[in-house]
């Protein structure tokens, strides 16, 4: 009798501290809103965080910054603050010091889709490969395996556009080795989509599909292609998740618009992260999302209409 009473109070006593344990402080450092899909990621990073606190599970502080220096300040001020964890999407050089050292201080820092060198960080991110390799074979599925696409790179994103490119060529040399391939460079924005678009559409008389890397470059290029009056292309690949563009695909009856979704929504598993491991839960120290392909068969699955994005 006495160890069952003993056995009921020691469950008791466990339960009540988790009822009555204090909430974790996290914080989360977002770059400004300087392209919609940055907006998103201190969009979706804010709902979980909304949540969760809503659920007694955390305290939340978020910052967005316009460069490393500002950053590292914000960062500064979560320490104390007294954050346990911080989740961080260091889009800039000179992160790395200031990583290191939260981490050194015994706080849990999960990174959101940037590696960075920081020994003991935690990331959080898609697969750049991957969303290559998808939209090779979602081109080659459309136009078949020969004919003329054009690759709308951007060069100046470093590692992002390298690996999605890898991705796609490496398919592309198994599953379609005879496809011609023209380069073009430009950049993450629908502005420069639409201008450079135009000037490729000038140069090359015939073009059976588009590999773009981005939806709002995306967005750009079909612009650019409908004022031209082009019919020749029959596919366009894009990649981030914008609702905007989602929402164009079933508009093009004569073009697949595809985007193989890099969504900023990725964010929610990284503040996940940060709670399992101040909870003492076992993670992997990175965690890759697969690629999901997104065109006109399946794009309501991913609409959200208080997306910034």
């Amino acid at each position: 009798m006495k160890k069952k009473v003993l056995v009921l109070l020691v469950t008791f006593l466990v339960i009540g501290a988790s009822l009555f344990a204090a909430p974790h402080k996290i914080g989360i450092l977002a770059p400004a809103v300087t392209h919609g899909w940055s907006a998103g990621v201190a969009y979706y990073a804010e709902q979980r965080c909304e949540e969760l606190e809503a659920e007694g599970v955390i305290d939340y502080m978020i910052y967005t910054s316009n460069n490393s220096d500002e950053m590292t300040t914000q960062l500064d001020d979560l320490i104390l603050w007294g954050a346990e964890a911080i989740v961080a999407f260091p889009q800039w050089t000179g992160m790395e010091v200031p990583i290191q050292n939260a981490i050194n201080m015994g706080i849990v820092v999960v990174n959101f889709d940037i590696e960075i060198a920081a020994e003991g960080v935690y990331r959080v991110s898609g697969d750049n490969y991957n969303m290559g390799e998808e939209g090779a074979k979602y081109i080659v599925d459309k136009i078949g395996p020969e004919g003329t696409v054009v690759i709308l790179d951007v060069p100046t994103s470093g590692s992002v556009a390298e690996l999605r490119k890898a991705g796609f060529l490496d398919t592309l040399a198994e599953i379609a080795p005879n496809m011609e391939v023209l380069t073009y460079a430009t950049q993450f924005t629908r502005e420069a989509g639409l201008a450079d678009m135009a000037d490729i559409l000038v140069a090359n008389d015939h073009i059976d599909a588009v590999y773009s890397m981005d939806d709002e470059t995306s967005i750009g290029a079909l612009q650019a292609i409908r004022e031209a009056g082009r019919t020749d292309i029959k596919a366009i690949t894009g990649g981030g998740g914008c609702q905007e563009y989602f929402n164009m695909m079933p508009e093009y009856e004569d073009i697949w618009v595809e985007s193989a979704l890099y969504s900023p929504d990725m964010v929610m598993e990284a503040v996940d992260m940060a709670v399992d491991i101040l909870d003492g839960k076992e993670v992997e120290q990175v965690m890759i999302i697969p690629t999901t392909v997104v065109d006109r068969t399946n794009y309501q699955d991913f609409i959200d209409p208080n997306s910034p994005y």
